[in-house]
């Protein structure tokens, strides 16, 4: 569900405030956060979705580590997980057994077991996970604690959805293909760490809103401005092609209606680039607010780690409510 859209249907549901400690998305923030005592927080998320590739096995590690990226993206360690699971009836239970094979290997490379989970009949198959995580008393990174001057760094590149779109109808090859598959299966465990070493003061991952749509909850929860510069933004190797012929996912279209209504951009930007940036994600990577010091050797180090990583923006003041983007 697009942003706008998810924004009217929640209005007017918050219900009580919640207890001191805890926070959610009232706060922006992609998990659940609940005190465990003096020493830690529990963190709670849950992720599923329609098949983003052919093969159930990459379909069941994808929608793991897509699951497992919120516990992440807040410096948290994961500590189990739930499947989620629904199938029709009239295909192959080899095939889900695949997606759950899927699954469960990337759950043993993140350090947290599937202890149970949940099966439906359904039409279409549908997988992810429900996942709990732990963070240390201070460790929490939230969204919105973006400070002024701070850089944004970015630990993968963007265009999934648009690939994976041309995928679906049979127009992307071979190569690429693997590539889009390699980025979206691999973890954000690395990213995560790193971003402590090197003292983010904000992160979230990007995810379904798009780079956009995600980087403004970000300026809109710490009431700040932030400014990018799109030649800077990694960007899967023909995405740009890809969204020039028109293989732009609904989810996308709807993500940048909303997002330019709180975004400027450069004139000469075009249609595809604008379409790249609220390109919806499937594990995507991890953004982050660090000190201007910190921007590029934390980029340096996340390239070293294996991730397609670089510096993109910077944070500035935005006045009482802030909340805007400029794309350069």
């Amino acid at each position: 569900m697009g942003p706008a859209d998810l924004a009217t249907l929640l209005s007017g549901l918050q219900g009580r405030a919640l207890p001191a400690g805890f926070a959610g998305a009232h706060d922006f923030e992609d998990v659940g956060v609940v005190p465990n005592g003096d020493r830690s927080d529990l963190l709670f998320t849950a992720d599923f979705f329609t098949p983003i590739v052919d093969d159930p096995y990459d379909f069941g590690a994808i929608a793991a580590a897509n699951a497992f990226s919120d516990i992440y993206a807040k410096g948290g360690t994961p500590l189990a997980a739930l499947n989620l699971a629904a199938f029709p009836d009239d295909l192959d239970k080899e095939i889900l057994r695949e997606v759950l094979r899927g699954g469960a290997d990337t759950a043993t490379e993140a350090g947290a077991p599937i202890v149970g989970g949940h099966t439906v009949k359904d039409r279409e198959i549908k997988y992810g996970l429900a996942v709990i995580g732990q963070v240390g008393k201070g460790g929490f990174i939230p969204i919105g604690t973006a400070r002024l001057g701070d850089v944004l760094v970015l630990g993968k590149p963007i265009g999934t959805g648009i690939l994976a779109t041309a995928l679906k109808r049979g127009a992307l090859d071979s190569a690429r293909t693997a590539s889009l598959t390699a980025t979206m299966k691999r973890l954000n465990r690395d990213a995560g760490e790193l971003a402590h070493t090197h003292g983010a003061s904000a992160s979230t991952d990007v995810t379904g809103y798009g780079l956009l749509g995600h980087l403004l909850n970000m300026v809109r929860a710490a009431q700040v401005e932030a400014t990018i510069a799109f030649s800077a933004i990694p960007v899967l190797e023909g995405a740009i092609e890809l969204a020039r012929d028109g293989f732009v996912p609904g989810g996308g279209k709807a993500n940048l209606k909303f997002a330019s209504e709180h975004t400027t951009f450069v004139e000469t930007l075009g249609d595809p680039e604008r379409h790249i940036l609220a390109d919806p994600q499937t594990s995507g990577g991890l953004l982050m607010a660090v000190s201007e010091s910190e921007g590029e050797r934390l980029a340096a180090h996340l390239r070293e780690a294996g991730y397609v990583a670089a510096v993109i923006g910077q944070v500035s003041a935005g006045g009482v409510e802030g909340g805007r983007i400029v794309v350069r």
